[in-house]
């Protein structure tokens, strides 16, 4: 199992220091979060050539790249016609992005949907994620769906509901992720998503939880089981990536904390 690194919690550190962090560290890879002040899509189609001096300078690759995108301003499940058009253009912009630093993955998740009928949020949601499928497709980069936990979104954060997306948006280009909090916020199994989604799981995000919110915590800081996880998701067949998403709760000192979460994690296999 290869160990990725998130940057978000290294938004307010230049870029270079997440690469200069992921090296010394010892991370196989980094999930390229794509926010301000680092890789906001827009700007990573004129300054891509950066991204991509980086990762060969430090010998760490970009394989997914994830654009900030449930919240403000974008969120593809809420808003007007054009602003789902605005938001679908951002999107487009991001797997351009994508493809330009050489990634060949790029994970969205569903925002909430406020208000609106189940019925009419979960056809916005098709209807949003063919649509990007198809512009993954003309760039050759890989969708990869998140589940959020319901305290996040109200739509699509079970298994069988990504299992259904996944059936009724039947294109190569688009598959499912875990990440292990979710679920298990739900009584649901995280390794399940590798034996229900097959081939179509694609990627992991592991990190611990307290149990009862949606918190990413550094491995062993919180409640689950992780080192059972971890040999169930092997041994159900899933031994390719796994991010160890910190997102901003330990912004204070990412370093010590990207270090002791993959000190940690390698002490799981």
């Amino acid at each position: 199992m290869k160990f990725g690194m998130f940057t978000s919690g290294y938004q307010r550190l230049p870029l270079e220091k997440c690469f200069t962090d992921a090296a010394q560290l010892g991370y196989d890879y980094i999930e390229l979060w794509g926010g301000y002040p680092h890789a906001f899509a827009p700007d990573v189609i004129e300054d891509y050539r950066e991204i991509r001096r980086l990762q060969e300078h430090y010998g760490i690759p970009v394989p997914v790249y994830t654009p900030e995108h449930n919240a403000y301003p974008y969120n593809y499940m809420l808003g007007t016609e054009k602003q789902w058009r605005n938001c679908m253009a951002y999107l487009e912009v991001s797997v351009r992005a994508a493809e330009l630093i050489g990634a060949g993955q790029m994970l969205i998740s569903v925002g909430h949907g406020g208000e609106c009928p189940a019925e009419l949020r979960r056809a916005r949601l098709r209807r949003s994620v063919e649509h990007l499928a198809r512009a993954a497709e003309r760039e050759h980069v890989v969708l990869l769906l998140e589940t959020l936990s319901p305290l996040e979104s109200n739509t699509c954060t079970r298994l069988h509901e990504l299992k259904e997306l996944l059936e009724a948006v039947d294109s190569p280009w688009l598959m499912g992720m875990c990440d292990v909090v979710p679920p298990v916020l739900q009584g649901e199994d995280p390794v399940d998503y590798c034996r229900h989604l097959g081939n179509r799981m694609a990627h992991l995000h592991l990190v611990d939880c307290d149990g009862v919110t949606e918190t990413h915590l550094i491995p062993g800081d919180g409640v689950l089981n992780l080192k059972q996880i971890v040999s169930d998701f092997r041994q159900a067949g899933y031994d390719g990536r796994a991010t160890l998403e910190l997102v901003t709760h330990y912004m204070d000192d990412p370093t010590g904390a990207a270090g002791l979460a993959l000190q940690r994690a390698k002490e799981l296999l």
